[in-house]
Order: C-alpha cells, then sequence, then structure tokens
C-alpha cells in the first residue's frame, strides 16, 4: 500500500509538472526559435537588453522549434504605427501552400489598410475568418497590449487585455461559413490539425514581444 501511494503521488507531481506555465521566449536569445525550414534564425530579429524581443528588420517569419497541442499561450506586443504582425498557431506545412497557421491579427487598426476592410482582419480577430467582439479594449499604439490564446481540440479563445473577444468552434456552421468566404477556402482541413508550431509573423513592419509563455491543457 505504501508503495502503491508513494507511486500515485510521484504520478501526480510529474503531471503537475506538465502543466506548469513555461516561457517560449527566455528574454536573452532565441534559442528554441527557428526558420520555417529549421535554421537558426540571423537577419532581422534582435533581442533587446531589457528582454523584448523586436522585430526590426526583414528577417522572415519565426517558428517554435516544438509542435504544440492544446494549451494556453500568453504574450504582450506592441505594433509601430501603420504596423502589421501576427502570431499564428496550429501551424504546420499543407501541401501546395506552404506554412499556414491561425492567426491572432496584430495591427494598428486605424492607420493600417487592412483595419479598413472590416473587423475579421483587425487586432485579435481569427484573421480574415471572424472577428472580435465589438468594443475590444485595444491600447493605443506604441503601448504595450496582453493577448491570450487557449487551444483545446476543436475550440479557440482569443484574449486582449483581460478580456475574452473571440471563441471559436470549429464544428459550428458559423466557422465553415466564414472559412467558405476567407482566403483559406481552398486549404482542406485548415485549422483542424490537432497539433503544430507557433509562429511570429514578418509583415515587413517592426514588432516587439515579451513574456511568451505557454501552459499546456
Amino acid at each position: 500500500m505504501f508503495l502503491r501511494s508513494l507511486f500515485l503521488s510521484a504520478c501526480l507531481l510529474v503531471s503537475a509538472a506538465a502543466q506548469e506555465t513555461k516561457p517560449l521566449f527566455n528574454g536573452k536569445d532565441l534559442t528554441g526559435w527557428t526558420t520555417a525550414e529549421g535554421k537558426p534564425v540571423t537577419a532581422g530579429w534582435i533581442v533587446e537588453t531589457d528582454g523584448v524581443l523586436h522585430r526590426a528588420s526583414k528577417g522572415g517569419d519565426i517558428f517554435t522549434a516544438q509542435e504544440y497541442v492544446d494549451y494556453e499561450l500568453a504574450w504582450e506586443w506592441k505594433i509601430s504605427p501603420g504596423g502589421n504582425s501576427g502570431l499564428k498557431y496550429r501551424v504546420t506545412q499543407f501541401p501546395g501552400k506552404g506554412y499556414l497557421g491561425c492567426e491572432y491579427q496584430l495591427l494598428d487598426d486605424v492607420n493600417h489598410p487592412d483595419g479598413k476592410i472590416g473587423a475579421h482582419r483587425q487586432t485579435a480577430s481569427l484573421y480574415d475568418i471572424l472577428p472580435p467582439a465589438t468594443g475590444k479594449p485595444l491600447k493605443p499604439v506604441g503601448e504595450w497590449n496582453t493577448s491570450k490564446i487557449i487551444v483545446k481540440g476543436n475550440t479557440f479563445e482569443h484574449w486582449l487585455n483581460g478580456t475574452k473577444v473571440l471563441s471559436v468552434d470549429l464544428t459550428s456552421e458559423t466557422f465553415k461559413a466564414a472559412r467558405a468566404k476567407s482566403k483559406f477556402k481552398s486549404v482542406p482541413g485548415f485549422a483542424e490539425n490537432a497539433k503544430g508550431r507557433i509562429m511570429l509573423q514578418d509583415h515587413n513592419d517592426e514588432a516587439w514581444f515579451r513574456h511568451i509563455t505557454l501552459k499546456p491543457l
């Protein structure tokens, strides 16, 4: 009985450790981040002395070296005036389409042209598919925002500055109809893969990131 109790306690400790929040960006270098092809990042992205990851110049998108399934991902970010960036999740390679994933849009909603197309391309949207709630608590350009996504099975949530602004069910007719009208309509199975990498987008504009953390669910 004692050995069984000891074994169960050890299993619980291992399980709890596996669920702990862990940093995806260590604030010192790009350990754990690569190019799409898995090579070291050598240009464009600068780790600043205050622990900020700065997309300063052309360097291409950067990806986590690992793939993840079911998690809560949080980060802080700010965008340049007129800027466009994004955090993508469930990123995988689709035949003939390249690396694609669901995108939490990061945008200067007021001054970038995408902000005029519609809310489905504005900050915190599921890019080009579904918009965030109206009245979202977005801070002005140049100030730090806090974002979070929760990915679990067929459901996604987008959060902005402590408020849930989007909830998605991949099996719903709402999602299917919106995807059918998006640029991903010709990508069978888009968003439905259970696992994938996380990507920070290089969209030719300056952007800053810090405190990127992931908690497995």
